[in-house]
């Protein structure tokens, strides 16, 4: 059987953490789900750095959902160096963010978002959101032929 590729949550906030996890194990995600609460975890994750190093190649994520406002590293650097890596150039990266800033949206698209998602207020629209969020781009999505399979797996997520 195929090896599922995780969904890397990156995201400070415990409240949202919470209802984020919450929300993908109510969708029935079978994905695992990594949790980075800052830039830095969410790079040293994909790269393997720092207390993420470990032996073996690392398992991309299937996709990344990704907070603006993150303390040490923030949410647009991390998509920035994520683009610029051959390695991760085409994971799949959703900005997941309370930020309605006209200036955010421009620059995430231009640093190459695969889409921007403003945090609804309300729990049950945000459970609908991230619900919608984790089917496409952990199950129905194609992933990018470049994109280095998952360690015994087919190919697919």
């Amino acid at each position: 059987m195929a090896q599922l590729r995780p969904v890397l949550l990156v995201e400070d906030s415990p409240n949202d953490i919470e209802l984020t996890l919450e929300a993908l194990e109510r969708s029935r995600l079978a994905n695992p789900v990594v949790v980075a609460r800052d830039g830095v975890e969410a790079l040293d994750y994909l790269f393997r750095r720092g207390n993420a190093a470990g032996g073996g190649t690392p398992q991309l994520p299937a996709v990344v959902l990704l907070d603006i406002k993150l303390p040490r590293v923030d949410g647009l650097e991390v998509l920035e160096r994520i683009r610029r890596e051959p390695r991760t150039q085409h994971v799949p990266v959703v900005m997941l963010t309370s930020s309605r800033e006209e200036q955010d949206l421009i620059r995430s698209y231009g640093l190459g978002v695969n889409a921007f998602v403003v945090k609804p207020v309300g729990h049950r629209e945000f459970f609908e959101a991230i619900h919608d969020i984790g089917a496409f781009w952990a199950v129905l999505n194609e992933p990018h032929p470049g994109l280095p399979e998952a360690p015994d797996a087919g190919g697919k997520i």
